[in-house]
């Protein structure tokens, strides 16, 4: 009887590794495998774990005769093609329950540091300068935050606001209801989400639906001065529009963690002129993609994606 192999694609926590094995897999554990090189081996493997930089597209998986499942470390499925998956018996698994709460206190976190100047008066310091007045803040409590997307990073995000006391309201196109745990949040229309939110929250997935969700017209719906915060997909929100909006202050600050080009060794002459026009304004806090990316959640993502393989294999006996 021949051995159930899976591969691990990128870095997990030992957790799924060792459950994997207990579940009587064969692990190939291999960080740098590349497209190319999987294609070659798919059609030995039962299951196989990605993160990012692999790509399960209807060509891999024609590859892939013998698999029963593709788990995703984390959350975005915009890297594989469900639809034809589940045509061919594939299961597709995700966990974002693993880093839902990491992405929430750090889009918490971000919002904090640009309404309070934190990163610029933090250079200020550094550089002996004491320029209090200069960098004097806005406060959170008061506001109105809208949340658009109230899955498992929107609804963790209001969470993490529940006594800050500001009015959290939201709207999803896909949510006819939310559960009563969540009766502080509002659910409106997009357009007077728009009117409303002094600050918004994209929490996204990325689909045809979603690509360039806020662009020129979206931002011209909204108040003066609106603050962006993107901890989704960074395509969700247009470069050239954001840039347009914070230089005639439309928008009035933005909080990035994803980013429409997110390999900087890449960049065009255009992305590279639009990048650090963002990089230069001073209503900016921008991080390298990490606001799912701790260590907590690092096992807590393992952790989710080994308890519905069990589920899967144990429906299947």
């Amino acid at each position: 009887m021949s051995t159930k192999k899976v591969l691990i694609t990128d870095k997990v926590h030992s957790v799924l590794v060792d459950g994997l094995q207990k579940m009587g897999f064969e692990v190939i554990y291999d960080e740098s495998i590349k497209n190319e090189e999987l294609a070659k081996c798919i059609d030995q493997l039962e299951g196989v774990i990605i993160n990012s930089k692999i790509k399960m597209d209807r060509t891999m998986i024609d590859r892939a005769t013998n698999l029963k499942f593709i788990g995703r470390l984390g959350s975005g499925l915009e890297i594989i093609d469900v639809p034809y998956a589940s045509a061919q018996n594939i299961h597709v698994i995700n966990s974002p329950e693993g880093n839902r709460n990491a992405v929430a206190e750090h889009s918490v976190g971000m919002l904090l540091a640009l309404m309070n100047n934190i990163v610029p008066a933090d250079r200020d310091v550094r550089n002996m300068e004491w320029q209090r007045e200069l960098r004097r803040g806005v406060e959170l409590s008061g506001k109105t935050v809208g949340i658009i997307g109230f899955g498992h990073t929107g609804s963790a995000f209001a969470s993490k606001l529940l006594n800050w006391n500001v009015e959290l309201i939201t709207y999803d196109k896909y949510l006819d209801h939310l559960s009563p745990m969540y009766s502080y949040v509002k659910k409106v229309t997009l357009e007077d989400l728009q009117l409303e939110a002094d600050i918004i929250s994209f929490n996204l997935p990325l689909t045809e639906e979603t690509i360039h969700f806020c662009d020129s017209k979206f931002i011209s719906g909204c108040k003066e001065g609106v603050i962006l915060l993107n901890a989704s997909r960074g395509q969700v929100i247009e470069t050239e529009a954001l840039i347009d909006n914070l230089a005639n202050k439309k928008v009035g600050g933005a909080c990035l963690d994803v980013f429409e080009n997110e390999k900087p060794s890449t960049f065009s002459s255009k992305e590279q002129k639009e990048y650090q026009m963002i990089y230069d304004f001073g209503n900016t806090v921008l991080t390298p993609h990490i606001a799912g990316w701790t260590k907590e959640s690092l096992f807590e993502i393992a952790s989710v994606l080994l308890e519905k393989i069990l589920i899967l294999y144990q429906d299947e006996v």
